[in-house]
């Protein structure tokens, strides 16, 4: 082993001897653990040095003692000598310090007295906002469909509308305008009472200060270990995720993990979605996903790095999300797990919709549009080797009446709109123009929603809009990779749901030419 004086100059050496007999100061482990992580200071070859059991028993000088300063952890009177050049000495942030750490049994809270500043904000916009579900009380809209809340309600009801303030003390949100309402329609409360209070303790699951192991996501896997896609917990077993045996935890992954693991599980050769019964796949759908399976699962090349390893590589495939919005967002390591299902493909992701880079412009600022850049597309292409990222703040149709992306291939193109609201009525309108040039490009479009209902009426829209100009390539029905997580919506509190409960797919009808027999030529 070298010695230390071999690249450390004697004055640093005399230095540290001197403060370790002035300081006496106790030793601290180079293990801290934290969490349940274990941050190790020790060489990583593995080799046990001599005298190491020796070493952590003496007093040791301030500089063992600086590690700690990643953890929010100040060392006081540090001599200069002993500082880490080359940057700012880490401190604690002031909102850190703060922020109480709420325990896993300490996560049921109400909105309004919650420990988080955000979500008692958040209550405070629900009880401005939202209108109690009591039937006594005048519709405040339509109801949307027979099993809304507001289709209890009648047009002219003893009561005008009234906001909520009265929060659950079972679930600790605000559902009701007063007690007595509560406790007069608790019933119909009782339906979603268990589910709102998960919501509840999730929300500040989220902002408890704790370290996440459910959010490290697995690298690139051998291309003999064969996923299982049959739920959430054989695809995370297969993928070699860390083992999560908390519900809230796989709740959690699941809300972030269900966009690219819905894309791929319908993709994927070995998807559970096939032509067998109550398989949901259509003879239609069986055609479309097979030749984007032929691309997503080529054959092995030969290839290798030198002159005789060149081959020609086929393009990219092109995935176009359009209405982008919350998913445009995700932390880019979620989307790599794309990629890692097909290992031999490049993927080409596409945002399009003007809500696709709401909320983060100190993260990437939206460029000018020039001449070379006439959409102000944002293109991220270092975010690994087999996947590039773009985004558009702009309408689809309009990117489809230039011919930004044509032309379209059906073995390397196909559209996802994520919650659309095709059949909304707040958002129809946006739509009406931009489905009939979908359905042109002849590519499949898969299509989710929030819930059964709005599922249904995204289809009807569809059929009632283009006709029979489409055909069905998978039968409407629950996504197996939705995301297991609830969500709440601020607006209506009775209106709750998850993410991608549903997926269906459709695409523009092709047309086959038959012929007759030849017939004889005059």
């Amino acid at each position: 082993m070298r010695n230390s004086a071999s690249y450390t100059c004697n004055r640093c050496l005399n230095a540290l001897k001197t403060t370790s007999r002035i300081l006496h100061r106790p030793a601290i482990s180079s293990r801290l653990a934290w969490g349940s992580r274990t941050i190790s200071t020790s060489q990583q070859n593995g080799t046990k040095l001599p005298g190491r059991e020796d070493a952590t028993q003496r007093p040791i000088g301030r500089r063992a003692a600086s590690s700690l300063g990643g953890h929010g952890q100040k060392v006081k009177n540090e001599p200069f000598e002993f500082r880490t050049p080359g940057g700012p000495e880490p401190t604690a942030s002031p909102a850190t310090q703060s922020r109480p750490l709420l325990m896993p049994n300490n996560l049921f809270h109400p909105f309004s007295s919650s420990p988080s500043p955000e979500i008692r904000r958040r209550a405070a916009f629900m009880k401005q906002n939202a209108y109690c579900p009591h039937p006594d009380h005048h519709q405040t809209r339509l109801p949307m469909n027979p099993d809304d809340p507001e289709a209890r309600k009648s047009v002219k009801g003893p009561l005008p509308p009234a906001h909520v303030d009265f929060e659950c003390p079972d679930c600790g949100i605000p559902v009701s305008c007063s007690e007595e309402h509560w406790a007069d329609d608790y019933e119909a409360h009782l339906e979603i009472c268990d589910t709102l209070r998960e919501i509840n303790e999730d929300d500040h699951d989220l902002r408890s200060g704790r370290f996440f192991p459910e959010f490290e996501y697995p690298g690139d896997q051998i291309e003999e270990a064969m996923v299982n896609m049959t739920n959430w917990d054989t695809f995370l077993f297969s993928r070699e995720f860390q083992a999560i045996n908390d519900e809230r935890s796989l709740r959690q992954a699941t809300r972030l993990l269900t966009y690219p693991v819905t894309v791929g599980s319908i993709l994927h050769e070995l998807s559970p979605y096939s032509i067998k019964r109550e398989g949901r796949l259509t003879v239609e759908g069986l055609k479309s996903l097979s030749a984007l399976r032929y691309s997503l699962h080529p054959p092995r090349s030969g290839g290798g790095p030198d002159v005789k390893g060149l081959r020609p590589t086929p393009p990219p495939m092109r995935i176009f999300i359009l209405g982008a919005r919350a998913e445009s967002s995700l932390p880019r390591e979620v989307w790599v797990q794309l990629t890692h299902l097909f290992p031999r493909v490049a993927f080409h992701l596409v945002f399009i919709g003007p809500e696709s880079m709401a909320n983060r412009d100190a993260e990437f600022p939206l460029p000018e549009r020039t001449p070379s850049n006439p959409y102000g597309a944002i293109v991220e292409d270092r975010i690994t080797n087999s996947l590039k990222i773009s985004t558009y703040v702009e309408y689809y149709h309009t990117l489809h009446e230039a011919g930004h992306f044509y032309p379209y291939d059906p073995y390397f193109d196909c559209f996802m709109l994520f919650h659309p609201g095709l059949g909304h009525p707040a958002s129809s309108h946006e739509w009406e123009e931009t489905i009939p040039q979908l359905l042109e490009t002849k590519v499949p479009i898969l299509v989710t929603g929030y819930t059964q209902y709005d599922m249904e009426r995204d289809i009807d829209w569809v059929k009632q809009k283009v006709g029979g100009e489409m055909d069905m390539l998978m039968e409407p029905g629950e996504n197996r990779f939705r995301s297991l997580r609830w969500d709440l919506n601020d607006l209506d509190p009775q209106d709750i749901s998850c993410g991608n409960w549903g997926v269906w797919a459709f695409r523009g009808k092709r047309y086959e030419t038959t012929r007759k027999g030849s017939e004889t030529e005059p």
